[in-house]
């Protein structure tokens, strides 16, 4: 089972110096409860690099990013070309925070900034009849469901947290890769610059009135890995 990591994150250096990359974040959060697959990391946004050839994986993750949906970077409509081939060939595909929202805007639906503004923290979600906290930091939002999608995890703040689809797709709004020492680092190295100081300082505070598991959505994810790529 080969993952291709797709990491389309491109923060500046200071902010995440000394810290693991995005890419590095993601197999480290899969890898242990999906120890029997490989992983590439294809670092896209910072280093350049290509787009994987759709015969040299099973299943891709889709990361977050600083960019939207609607940003015109280099790799935007390879990635969404990318994306349908995917789905054409049944590559499960795994979509998280841009990821989620990359996904809805190319398989029918539409994401863009949301009402809502800038989310930041530990917040709560509803999975069905159950409560979970988890990482958040984004300002876009699905706010068209794909057709064939249906919604797996919900907030008032987030109506669309989470997604699966009538093909092996699913996403997520939030950010199960990170920890909450790495988004505290953050948070404050970014107070002031990518976050308003309420927003740091909030975020931060957030932390201690949730309880956020470190395995998060892995276990889940990796069944639906094992699910299509048995």
């Amino acid at each position: 089972m080969r993952i291709a990591v797709l990491d389309v994150t491109g923060h500046p250096l200071p902010l995440l110096e000394g810290l693991p990359r995005v890419g590095e974040q993601i197999i480290s959060w899969l890898s242990p409860a999906l120890p029997e697959a490989s992983y590439r990391w294809y670092d896209i946004e910072e280093n350049g690099e290509d787009l994987p050839d759709i015969d040299a994986f099973d299943g891709v993750v889709l990361s977050g990013s600083e960019h939207g949906v609607y940003d015109a970077t280099p790799w935007n409509r390879p990635l969404r070309i990318f994306l349908l081939k995917c789905k054409e060939q049944s590559k499960p595909i795994f979509g998280i925070c841009f990821g989620h929202q990359m996904m809805a805007d190319t398989f029918g639906g539409h994401a863009e900034y949301a009402n809502q503004g800038v989310i930041v923290g530990a917040r709560a979600f509803e999975f069905g009849d159950t409560s979970q906290d988890a990482h958040v930091w984004h300002k876009d939002q699905v706010t068209i469901v794909p057709p064939g999608a249906r919604i797996t995890a919900r907030a008032p703040y987030c109506p669309v947290g989470a997604l699966e689809y009538d093909f092996p797709a699913a996403s997520v709004q939030f950010h199960p890769e990170y920890s909450e020492y790495q988004l505290c680092e953050i948070f404050r190295r970014a107070r002031d610059d990518f976050l308003t100081g309420a927003e740091a300082d909030g975020a931060v505070q957030s932390f201690a009135q949730t309880d956020v598991k470190t395995d998060l959505m892995a276990h889940e994810t990796a069944a639906f890995f094992r699910k299509y790529l048995k």
